[in-house]
């Protein structure tokens, strides 16, 4: 009597596992947001910015 219910928790635990999973390998692995909020993300290298930009400094010097 006990072990109907039971069995019925565990099979829909075992679908809902399995349902993720599949989900995760296809899909959400792809998705940018999902990658940044799981750190999956590999961040690029970026050149650091020089600290006098030439355009307004040039801008303002002709004024």
């Amino acid at each position: 009597v006990v072990l109907r219910p039971i069995a019925a928790v565990l099979f829909t635990i075992s679908l809902l596992f399995l349902a993720w999973l599949l989900a995760w390998k296809l899909v959400l692995v792809h998705v940018p947001l999902v990658q940044e909020i799981f750190g999956l993300r590999k961040k690029k290298p970026t050149a650091p910015k020089p600290p006098v930009r030439k355009r307004l400094t040039q801008f303002y010097a002709r004024l």
